[in-house]
């Protein structure tokens, strides 16, 4: 954030005449409505409280201008130790009267400092009065400013100094405060302007923050999401890959759809997709943990149930609640590409396509619960026969669970394996076959779906 160079500003005179939209003063009127303040009671001049202009004698004061009644003005809190103490009258950007409020301690500020304040005017005491034990206390001269900046971080802070600590005026602004005045240039045109800049400042700064602090959640989505679809380890196998994922636009954070896929020395391929229920970072990290225990427990060996067995286990000591699981489909599939192992947690069965025939779902019943709902569950693998030439479609349920139409029927596994028999019947394979069954359960859905979808095809020609 950038800070103003410190400049020494020029202070009005009583002689000069103050811009009408910025001064507000009483005056005794005239029979024909005009304020005359040449013709005002001495006592009246005499009792002017302390910083006021003294009004040119024989000159018309301006109107005040009147409130345009657009909305609320600006409101501002005074805080100094010196209840006494008074500011010249302030306007808005719309010529209404701004609202001041007076403190005379940081604790009557914190009971004033409600919502609807736009600015704090902290009037900072002269270092050399600042002694004694409160000082010794305290070493830091600015030791009020913290105390407010603390208090009131989303707040506009304008501070005020005598011309003779213009330092320590500098110094305010570069710890926080959004501008410094001069006591003796308590001029309403200057303090209004002033107000206004430090509540437009503060608000491209809070924005700026905002945009700093979208870019580094954008920028963590991104290394998360590397780490839910990572690049498939297939070296050496004749077996075709595609993935798709589409994170749900009903939120700017990712889920927990994961998927991976490895070849083993022996040449066994193994793939799995999984999902982790609810919505935010906590879950995509949980999915990115699972993701690479699955792998490392791949290579180590395991398969079926005793792999998902030790995957529960890193879900029920890496999860943030006892409510959080996980679903899970594993298939590991013989080096020679004809019969695959099968086990489901949860999952939706995976979609099979064998030698050129319509794609059917493969049974369910075998599968075992979700990852995470019971401390001894198990995991049967069910033995499948592909064949020579077949494809295999996984998938999360946020393809499954978009609506069709305006009413409250669902897609459902039935429902997309229609769809994807009629791409695959038009001659589509890959990436663009589940490019265009994503784009058309978004078009059934009627728009984005509100969850995330992940999809993995894995296709092996005749062989």
């Amino acid at each position: 954030m950038s800070v103003p160079v410190p400049h020494r500003r020029t202070a009005v005179l009583s002689q000069q005449v103050v811009p009408a939209r910025d001064v507000c003063a009483a005056a005794r009127r005239t029979a024909d409505g005009t304020a005359d303040v040449g013709t005002a009671p001495a006592h009246l001049l005499a009792t002017a409280p302390a910083g006021t202009r003294a009004p040119i004698p024989g000159a018309r004061r301006p109107e005040a201008p009147a409130d345009n009644g657009s909305g609320p003005g600006l409101t501002v809190l005074l805080i100094g130790d010196d209840p006494s103490s008074t500011v010249p009258d302030m306007w808005d950007w719309a010529g209404r009267k701004v609202r001041l409020r007076t403190a005379r301690n940081l604790t009557e500020a914190a009971r004033l400092l409600t919502h609807d304040v736009d600015c704090i005017l902290l009037d900072l005491a002269p270092a050399k009065e600042t002694d004694g034990p409160a000082a010794d206390a305290a070493a830091d001269t600015l030791g009020a400013l913290h105390a407010v900046l603390r208090m009131a971080p989303a707040h506009a802070v304008l501070v005020m100094t005598p011309e003779t600590d213009a330092e320590r005026a500098a110094e305010a602004v570069r710890v926080g405060a959004q501008d410094y005045l001069f006591r003796d240039e308590l001029d309403g045109a200057v303090l209004s302007r002033a107000v206004r800049y430090a509540v437009e400042r503060k608000r491209a700064d809070l924005a700026q923050r905002q945009l700093t602090e979208s870019r580094m959640r954008a920028q963590e989505n991104a290394r998360l999401e590397r780490g839910l679809l990572p690049t498939p380890l297939l070296d050496g196998s004749d077996l075709r890959f595609a993935a798709r994922y589409r994170p749900g636009r009903s939120r700017a954070l990712l889920g927990g759809d994961f998927y991976d896929t490895v070849r083993m020395p022996d040449g066994t391929v193994h793939a799995m997709i999984g999902d982790v229920c609810g919505h935010g970072p906590d879950e995509a990290a949980l999915g990115v943990e699972l993701r690479i225990a699955w792998r490392a427990l791949t290579f180590a060996g395991l398969c079926g149930d005793e792999l998902l067995s030790t995957l529960q286990k890193v879900l029920e000591h890496e999860r943030a609640d006892d409510e959080i699981f996980a679903t899970l489909c594993t298939v590991d599939i013989s080096p020679d590409g004809r019969r695959a192992g099968l086990c489901l947690a949860g999952h939706p069965a995976p979609l099979l396509s064998c030698a050129g025939g319509p794609p059917r779902l493969l049974p369910y019943e075998f599968g075992g619960p979700a990852l995470g709902l019971l401390p001894y569950a198990r995991w049967p693998r069910h033995q499948i026969e592909l064949g020579g030439a077949w494809s295999l479609m996984m998938y999360t349920d946020g393809l499954i669970e978009g609506h069709v139409g305006e009413g409250r029927l669902r897609l459902g596994q039935e429902g997309m394996a229609e769809l994807v028999a009629r791409r695959m019947a038009a001659g589509l394979t890959g990436e663009e076959l589940l490019d265009t069954t994503l784009n058309e359960v978004r078009d059934l859905n009627g728009g984005e779906l509100t969850d995330d979808v992940a999809v993995l095809l894995l296709d092996r020609g005749r062989g």
